[in-house]
């Protein structure tokens, strides 16, 4: 018999706050919008495709990224940033699709974050292998909004710290359809994603899919 991906993928229920205040774990909350979220990755990666892209010391990042929404995160030799054009194609990024903007909005007001409008969602493809080292989400100008995450495709384990890239981290493993917010007291919260391990979802393959709502200015 396989061992399971992660320890306790069985079961694990959170209560809202159980990261601290200002945090929310939604299991499944995003799993009525699975099919539409498919389609619309297939639209927006035709007109900006997924790419891996350089952070500015030059290290080619493992997970490959695109953007929709008025504004995208990129990252090259010239620093991280938004921009309102996509610098591989020369155009604006895809408009981000109506029921994105209504599941960001949803998952913030349940998190208790009821004005958020975000301006960029980064889409973030992983496949085995690929992680995200700890980091802050800092390169927005406005950090009284919050940030919205979703899950699609592939389990992964999730990694949440402090304000302090050394403080301890607790690890929560996030599965299709689950969304996690954090904003006001945790907005500068350190987190990250562990590589990701080999495995085949029906809809998604064998990668997984984070959808990143950002309020940028």
């Amino acid at each position: 018999m396989a061992a399971p991906l992660f320890e306790d993928d069985s079961k694990h229920a959170y209560p809202r706050d159980y990261l601290g205040p200002g945090t929310a774990i939604l299991e499944g909350f995003a799993l009525q919008y699975e099919a539409f979220i498919q389609n619309a990755l297939l639209e927006i990666a035709g007109q900006s495709p997924f790419r891996h892209m350089t952070t500015p010391g030059g290290f080619r990042m493992s997970v490959a990224m695109t953007n929709c929404g008025a504004l995208g995160w990129v990252t090259d030799r010239k620093g991280y940033r938004y921009d309102s054009l996509d610098p591989d194609t020369g155009s604006p990024w895809p408009a981000m699709p109506a029921l994105f903007l209504k599941l960001a909005q949803r998952s913030a007001s349940e998190a208790g974050f009821p004005e958020f409008v975000p301006e960029g969602c980064l889409i973030n493809r992983y496949e085995p292998g690929a992680k995200l080292s700890l980091h802050q989400d800092k390169d927005e100008l406005d950090f009284t909004a919050p940030i919205v995450s979703v899950s699609f495709g592939l389990p992964a384990m999730f990694l949440f710290g402090g304000d302090q890239r050394s403080d301890k981290t607790v690890r929560i493993p996030v599965v299709h359809g689950d969304v996690l917010v954090w904003g006001g007291p945790a907005r500068m919260r350190y987190h990250g994603v562990m590589p990701l391990k080999n495995g085949v979802h029906p809809l998604f393959g064998g990668h997984r899919y984070n959808l990143t709502f950002r309020k940028a200015r």
